[in-house]
């Protein structure tokens, strides 16, 4: 079973009072467990918008999403954001943290918006100890590095054991040395689990490190293709 199957989707956005512009037109494919892709397109080519339809942030105007089996069509806005909390974790160009806490306490918080306590702070410890942050867990956002914050943001959209996580632009703002730490990041915890990623990124490079690479543009799908990557690359460029 798929993780994650899109069938015919749109997505359209209004420009007046009478023009409407596809985001997303007629986007078919699927995404099995275990996959590390990349989306990859120009600014504008629709790759946010899919990911934000794959992640039940936003609603297409036709079409399917699929999610473990569960066709999410016609599922309320409550289930929907209930289906999204167990199944899916999100990394943003923006780290997104919340500076008047630490980076543990940031971790912890998707458990704690799901009413989970117990256990909540050792497994955050854990994911923090598995991006290679263990040592930094009394710190705020603002004694962080740009690619430390964005550690911790991987470390968040872990806790909850996502079936899918979807990381947007995820190296955008960190130069290259830093963005080839995040990918054999990434690389690493999609190997020693069963989490698929799908990162939107414009950088042929970045999505060259991924072992299937999707071209989309003007809300479609152009190409999609599977690499041969060789697991060791980003280590020894690191």
């Amino acid at each position: 079973m798929a993780a994650i199957e899109v069938r015919d989707l749109t997505r359209m956005y209004r420009q007046g009072q009478a023009n409407a512009v596809p985001a997303l037109a007629g986007v078919t494919l699927s995404v099995q467990a275990g996959e590390f892709v990349s989306v990859v397109g120009r600014s504008g080519s629709g790759k946010t918008t899919l990911l934000h339809c794959l992640g039940l942030l936003l609603r297409p105007t036709s079409g399917q999403v699929v999610i473990d089996g569960i066709d999410t069509t016609t599922l309320t806005d409550g289930r929907r954001a209930a289906l999204r909390g167990r199944r899916i974790g999100f990394v943003f160009q923006d780290p997104n943290l919340l500076g008047t806490l630490t980076v543990l306490e940031n971790v912890v918080l998707p458990l704690r918006y799901a009413g989970i306590s117990r256990g909540a702070r050792q497994r955050a410890r854990d994911v923090l100890d598995l991006v290679g942050l263990g040592d930094q867990l009394r710190l705020r956002p603002d004694q962080l590095t740009t690619g430390q914050a964005q550690r911790v943001a991987i470390a968040r959209a872990l806790i909850k054991e996502p079936g899918v996580v979807l990381a947007d632009e995820p190296t955008g703002e960190v130069g290259s040395e830093t963005s080839d730490e995040l990918l054999y990041l990434m690389q690493q915890v999609n190997r020693m689990s069963r989490i698929a990623f799908v990162v939107a990124t414009h950088d042929v490079e970045v999505a060259s490190c991924m072992d299937r690479m999707i071209r989309i543009r003007d809300g479609q799908v152009v190409a999609d293709e599977r690499l041969r990557v060789d697991f060791d690359r980003l280590r020894g460029r690191r």
